[in-house]
């Protein structure tokens, strides 16, 4: 019996991305700041980041934990993460606007 493809968030690649970025780290630095230097190396970092490969659940709670987020922030296409990272507060991200919505809010 063959298996499911599991579904896979569109913009969590992006999101790993831009969490390292807005930390100021190089893909080595991140791995170490997430604890990870027994077993991640910088090769999964740029396929994460690619949406190559989808980091294990502690992978991603370590990404959550550095940036002071809620692991949904980093799962849920939609919300975007807080513009400051790490974010003060511990944050669920922001509700992230339809292009209607912008086009609506624009003609306001």
């Amino acid at each position: 019996m063959a298996k499911a493809s599991r579904k896979k968030p569109g913009r969590l690649a992006e999101k790993l991305l831009e969490i390292r970025q807005k930390l100021g780290l190089s893909q080595n630095g991140l791995i170490r700041r997430l604890g990870l230097t027994e077993e991640l190396e910088q090769d999964y970092i740029s396929k994460f980041e690619r949406g190559v490969l989808i980091p294990p659940l502690h992978v991603l709670l370590a990404y959550a934990e550095a940036a002071n987020v809620w692991v949904e922030a980093l799962i849920k296409d939609s919300v975007d993460l807080p513009e400051r990272l790490p974010s003060p507060d511990k944050n669920e991200g922001v509700l992230r606007l339809t292009t209607r919505q912008k086009t609506s809010k624009k003609k306001c």
